[in-house]
């Protein structure tokens, strides 16, 4: 068995045109109104100062029935663990429950950070959400832990923390293994399956993407033709060499016959520019806490004007801001084309971090109008 080296058998699922199609319909966005490319939300399920976490999921709800009614690709939600500021540490449980809410929009993980997983879990969980939402659930797939070490530590047991991240490849093949159910006869998890799946009759299969902020998931995407998503909204300085790597790297697959790159972008729009900037600097500030061993809830905007950074910090806060795309619903669709054309990227998708659920769920409509995106009401539930 190759680790990795099947990884296009997910795209084995026949559409109208030959052997694939299907899958990469499901991949591919189309762009709406007049946005540039498909636009979509990754949602970071943010929990600001005086809120909860069953406010920040209800506001989740929210942004997700939001983004169906006016055209968002996809809504996607990324793992991360011992942050008080976020409350998404169980992608697989918030999107079932997205799912409940929603009847068209894709729905994904961006991502599951498979180190921190048995790949026979993550294929059951993602089997049980593609039986409750068919043809809707995209599996991102990432790498790094989505928390510190020592939280990393516990998640998998300090016996396979320095192993777990170089084990990815085989972790990849192994899941997607256990989602085809054909694991070759003699192995030994040949007679093992991940339910629900295929053992039990016909079953869809969610697409894979794999996820990163530096070359190695940009490399690997491009030698098993998966689609990429790079964390612009991380690491903005790596995006263009990630995505020529990607580019570079391309083998066409039964899942894609040309590159198809995603970049997570942190973009705020407000009725103002300083509304939109007094947002944005609740989310620096909250990352400087982070960095420097502080984590805690998102910082009103007041307390974020108010606090006495150091020249450092500040350097540290500006350099987060620059890499923000934030102010009125024009400027933010300005600065949102230029990073479309600068990158090449394929579609774009929008966190909005700030203090208030009210303000992000505001953003994403005012980014809808400035695109003219169409307008639907969403379902009733």
């Amino acid at each position: 068995m190759s680790d990795t080296g099947d990884a296009g058998r997910q795209g084995r699922d026949e559409g109208p045109d030959g052997p694939g199609d299907g899958i990469r319909d499901e991949i591919r966005g189309s762009a709406l109104g007049r946005a540039p490319v498909p636009l979509s939300v990754l949602d970071l399920v943010t929990v600001g100062a005086g809120s909860t976490a069953g406010q920040a999921l209800r506001t989740s709800v929210e942004i997700a029935r939001l983004a169906e009614s006016r055209g968002y690709h996809r809504h996607w939600v990324a793992e991360h663990h011992s942050m008080p500021g976020v409350a998404s540490s169980s992608p697989a449980v918030i999107l079932a429950h997205l799912a409940a809410h929603t009847s068209r929009i894709r729905l994904g993980s961006g991502g599951v950070m498979l180190p921190n997983h048995a790949p026979l879990a993550v294929a059951e969980q993602f089997g049980t959400l593609e039986a409750l939402a068919p043809g809707r659930i995209d599996l991102g797939l990432g790498r790094a832990p989505g928390t510190d070490q020592r939280t990393a530590a516990a998640l998998r047991g300090p016996a396979r923390l320095d192993e777990a991240a170089d084990e990815f490849p085989r972790s990849l093949g192994e899941l997607i293994r256990f989602l085809d159910d054909d694991f070759p006869d003699g192995h030994p998890y040949a007679r093992v399956h991940a339910v629900p799946g295929p053992v039990q009759g016909p079953a869809g299969r969610p697409p894979i993407w794999l996820l990163g902020s530096s070359g190695f998931s940009a490399r690997l995407a491009g030698q098993l033709g998966l689609p990429f998503a790079y964390a612009h909204h991380f690491s903005a300085a790596g995006t263009l060499p990630a995505l020529d790597l990607y580019r570079q790297s391309f083998r066409p697959s039964a899942v894609l016959d040309a590159p198809y790159a995603v970049i997570g972008v942190a973009a705020l729009a407000a009725d103002t520019e300083r509304e939109a900037r007094a947002q944005v600097l609740t989310g620096a500030l909250s990352m400087l806490r982070l960095r420097s061993g502080r984590p805690g809830l998102i910082p009103t905007p007041e307390e974020a004007e108010a606090y006495a950074y150091s020249p450092l910090e500040r350097e540290f806060v500006d350099g987060r801001l620059a890499d923000i795309v934030y102010g009125t619903a024009d400027e933010v669709r300005s600065g949102l084309d230029d990073l479309a054309k600068r990158t090449g990227a394929d579609e774009l998708m929008l966190t909005a971090n700030a203090h208030g659920g009210d303000v992000r769920l505001h953003s994403y409509g005012l980014v809808a109008d400035a695109y003219g995106l169409p307008v639907e009401a969403p379902r009733a539930g």
